[in-house]
């Protein structure tokens, strides 16, 4: 710890971890988190036909960790909506990601080094839910050491683990894009960080809240910047899952790989000599196709 004293890094991460979210990181997020709504197949087409729903989903995108954490809590889970001003901005971002004219929006917040520092700010916004939903339920249960870490989980993640959900907004069902049976990374780190945090609240883990929410945050975003700009869904966990669960259980934690490969095989096969193309070019390419068949 002297040598923290001597750098002033204990002090760095006060501040930062007192540093206010609104409205510059919140804003991040939202336009991230609606930006891969605009990624998903279809999407496009219902925010024509039923801009309500659009919007809906969009909100789901937006507040519904709040919204998962609110009712597992017993609170009301429109409670979050009473933040008229985190309401309205995000409405207007997803106005402008929709309905821009000429995608300029999109365009701008999609361009690569722009996006990559959203992508860090939104990483930002997402360890300090991860730590507000722990510091939360150990407020309301002092020694529920798992209900800690589930709210957690949920306050980092409630996004994905609510896409099912959102899916039915927009018309589709698809149960075996469940995030519980195959965890995308923030979902996985968002389970590690609840950990992480409920060890500190407890007093199990001997370091500040402030170093560590310095410290998890720096992680989240240097590794969603590198996975974004290299287009990579891969999860810097997956040599140590698959070491543990092989210890454990007897098998490879390879669910989520293979279930990737399967997918994009075919397309691989269609097209050999073309780079590996992430789900978000997909579906803008899927969508660039059907609006040159329209005209």
């Amino acid at each position: 710890m002297e040598v923290l004293d001597i750098l002033n890094l204990g002090e760095i991460a006060q501040y930062f971890s007192k540093m206010a979210m609104f409205p510059v990181f919140d804003v991040a997020y939202y336009i991230v988190s609606i930006l891969y709504l605009k990624y998903e197949p279809g999407s496009v087409e219902v925010s024509r036909k039923s801009p309500v729903a659009s919007w809906l989903c969009a909100m789901l995108y937006c507040f519904g960790s709040y919204i998962l954490a609110d009712i597992m809590l017993g609170h009301s889970p429109i409670d979050y909506f009473h933040n008229n001003s985190h309401i309205l901005l995000a409405s207007a971002v997803w106005y402008l990601i929709f309905f821009c004219p000429f995608n300029l929006f999109y365009k701008c917040v999609a361009f690569l080094p722009i996006k990559l520092v959203l992508v860090a700010m939104k990483e930002v916004v997402r360890t300090r839910k991860i730590a507000a939903g722990v510091h939360h339920a150990h407020h309301a249960y002092h020694h529920g050491w798992f209900i800690m870490v589930i709210t957690g989980y949920v306050k980092g993640s409630g996004v994905a683990l609510m896409s099912n959900f959102e899916q039915l907004l927009r018309g589709v069902w698809r149960p075996e894009t469940n995030e519980i049976l195959s965890m995308s990374f923030p979902t996985k780190a968002s389970l590690y960080g609840a950990i992480l945090f409920t060890l500190q609240e407890s007093h199990w883990l001997p370091v500040s809240k402030s170093t560590l929410i310095c410290i998890f945050t720096l992680f989240m975003a240097t590794s969603k910047v590198i996975m974004t700009a290299r287009h990579s869904h891969g999860s810097p966990f997956a040599l140590i899952e698959s070491w543990v669960c092989h210890l454990l259980f007897g098998s490879p934690l390879g669910g989520e790989d293979h279930h990737d490969h399967h997918h994009t095989a075919p397309a691989a096969a269609a097209a050999p000599a073309s780079p590996a193309k992430t789900k978000e070019e997909l579906s803008e390419a899927t969508r660039k196709r059907k609006s040159k068949k329209a005209e």
